[in-house]
């Protein structure tokens, strides 16, 4: 039993450092150069995606400068 939990205890403490089994990007540099860049450009793209959901980047009906709104 002790072992067990020896073995369970190291095994929870060496997890997170082996990584993942199947890699996220190629080995070969030139591929995985393309593939970061993708990658990248979605994350700088999700900004927009954010302001499209939420109908943030809509034009402003607002006029460009004041009025009075009175009869002068």
């Amino acid at each position: 039993m002790r072992k067990l939990l020896l073995a369970a205890a190291l095994s929870t403490l060496l997890w997170p450092s082996v990584g993942c089994v199947i890699p996220a990007y190629s080995g070969d540099p030139v591929r995985r150069t393309q593939e970061l860049l993708f990658t990248s450009e979605d994350l700088r793209n999700i900004t927009d995606e954010w302001e499209r959901i939420w109908f943030l980047d809509q034009p402003s009906h607002l006029s460009p400068y004041r009025t009075h709104g009175g009869i002068i």
